[in-house]
Parts: C-alpha cells; structure tokens; sequence
C-alpha cells in the first residue's frame, strides 16, 4: 500500500514536470507559505482553471462562493455551495498551515475572529481569499511576494 502511494505520487510529480506550464504554476504556487507539493498536485488536477478566471468565478468554482437564501420575505444566511468540492476539502489543512504561519493570512483570520465571525466561517474566508491570491499569482506567473498584497 505504501509503495503504491509512493509510486503514484512520484508518477503524479513527473507528470507536472514533464509539462511546461503545469511545472511554471507548480513552482509559483510552492513559493507560498503553508502550500506543498500535494495541495499543488490537488490544485493542479481539481481546478485546471486557475489563473485563467476572475476572483468571483474561481471561488465559485471552487466551492468557496457565498450564495445568499433569501425566498420572499425569507432572509438567511448565505452557504457555500455548487462547485467543486474537492477544491474546498483539499484546501482545508493547507488553510490551518497558513493561518499558524502565513502573517498575512493569520492577520486576516484574527480580523475576521474579532468581529464576532464564527471560526468555520472565517477558515472559508481565508479560503477564499487564499485562493483568489493563488489565482492572481498564476495569472501572470508572479511568486509570493506580501509586500504587493493588501488583506
């Protein structure tokens, strides 16, 4: 069994270098605090997508999107629903990596803790902003870089 997972992972790693582009957004996205090689390899095959789309439609996609429950006079809360959830599973441990030991995105969950969100509503929030940087990043090919970033 560990041999079969070792033998797919090291097949998954030449897969993403054997292709030019998926070796460029490979090497953006590990620059990353909190992002390693399987997040990437997730991110890679479940959202093909990113960095071709803008913010709202990746975290749609992604399954981070908000959607408010309004029918009539009916007013809930908004859910996330509709997309692809394995995006949203497979950046769930890398958002509480990030959280420990990304400044920015750590400033940004504190931000969001301190005004009354609940914690799972706020590791969504960090999700999704997480992602709409990543987007942004491999858009033009740009490494992490916070100093460019606002949260």
């Amino acid at each position: 069994m560990k041999h079969d997972i070792k033998s797919l992972n090291k097949h998954i790693e030449e897969l993403i270098q054997s292709h030019e582009k998926f070796r460029q957004k490979k090497e953006c996205l590990e620059t990353v605090p909190g992002i390693a090689n399987k997040t990437v390899a997730s991110l890679l095959c479940y959202l093909p997508e990113l960095g071709s789309l803008n913010r709202k439609q990746i975290a749609s996609l992604a399954d981070l999107a908000p959607y408010a429950c309004k029918s009539g006079q009916l007013r809930g809360k908004a859910i996330i629903k509709g997309g692809r959830s394995s995006v949203r599973k497979a950046l769930y441990m890398p958002i509480l990596v990030c959280i420990s030991f990304n400044p920015l995105i750590h400033h940004f969950y504190e931000r969001l803790r301190k005004q009354g969100k609940a914690a799972k509503v706020a590791l969504t929030a960090c999700m999704r902003k997480l992602l709409t940087i990543l987007n942004a990043m491999l858009k033009t090919l740009q490494p992490w870089n916070p100093k460019l970033l606002d949260i």
